[in-house]
């Protein structure tokens, strides 16, 4: 059964509905998951989403910050979400889809919204930085148990780029965080510890630039093509042989009011 699937960082989703509606009307995606949607539960546009054909969506949101959703055309057979760190924060949300429903056997979906750890990339001197190493310990934990045992995929804005050809320049993005070794290593921590597959290095050769992610600070992003992969779309062993396709959706970069980051779309036929 074919799926579509997008994982996007939205930074607002009411801000940038439009964009949302323009993108869901012409990519068609079955299922989006989006980060960073910055609204409570209750003020989260669902009936906009419903209007497009996503009657089916599961939301974990907070006030001005933070917040994750996963809106699809297909039933939710359950709904799960995850407190990291003791803080509240609202970074997670998980679906399953039952079997038959999105293909032979259930399918588990996972969306993060790691910490993006602050300018400093020292835990003791910068606590946001502190917190993203703890996050992504735990998510070593819930990540390293059943989840990687059966038909499951993660995705989110990871907030992290681990390879050296995930960012424009290696050497000097050492010491930025979302680059810095401590990150990259415990992120590879977190897939080895699951046999998490990182599915869009299976399309993209690693010795290859992958970039997700542009900055807001620069007057032209796309001459100076400064990015970073911070989007991820791991899957389970037993799920990554049904990954048919992974398209960037680099153009969404220039849109009107745009996002800083872009869409990233997954196919799958299971």
């Amino acid at each position: 059964m074919p799926i579509k699937l997008a994982t996007w960082n939205i930074n607002s989703v009411r801000l940038r509905m439009p964009l949302v509606e323009h993108f869901a009307t012409r990519f068609q995606p079955d299922v989006i998951c989006l980060q960073e949607t910055k609204c409570r539960d209750g003020e989260f546009p669902s009936a906009d989403f419903r209007r497009l054909g996503y009657e089916h969506v599961a939301i974990n949101g907070q006030k001005g910050y933070h917040g994750v959703c996963i809106a699809s055309r297909l039933p939710f057979a359950a709904i799960d979400k995850r407190e990291f760190c003791e803080k509240g924060d609202a970074r997670h949300i998980a679906v399953t889809f039952a079997a038959g429903a999105a293909g032979r056997d259930p399918i588990t979906v996972h969306n993060f919204y790691v910490p993006a750890g602050g300018d400093e990339p020292d835990p003791v001197a910068n606590p946001k930085f502190a917190h993203k190493l703890a996050f992504l310990d735990e998510m070593t934990d819930l990540l390293s148990g059943d989840h990687a045992q059966g038909h499951s995929i993660v995705v989110g804005d990871l907030n992290v780029a681990p390879l050296d050809t995930d960012v424009w320049n290696h050497k000097s993005m050492l010491k930025i965080v979302s680059h810095t070794p401590i990150e990259t290593e415990k992120l590879t921590g977190v897939m080895r510890a699951g046999a998490w597959v990182d599915t869009m290095r299976l399309f993209v050769p690693a010795q290859d630039h992958l970039f997700t992610w542009w900055s807001y600070r620069s007057p032209d992003w796309e001459k100076a093509n400064k990015g970073r992969r911070l989007d991820h779309v791991w899957a389970s062993e037993k799920l990554a042989g049904s990954i048919r396709g992974i398209e960037v959706v680099k153009e969404a970069r220039g849109w009107e009011r745009p996002s800083d980051h872009v869409p990233v779309l997954v196919d799958i036929d299971h």
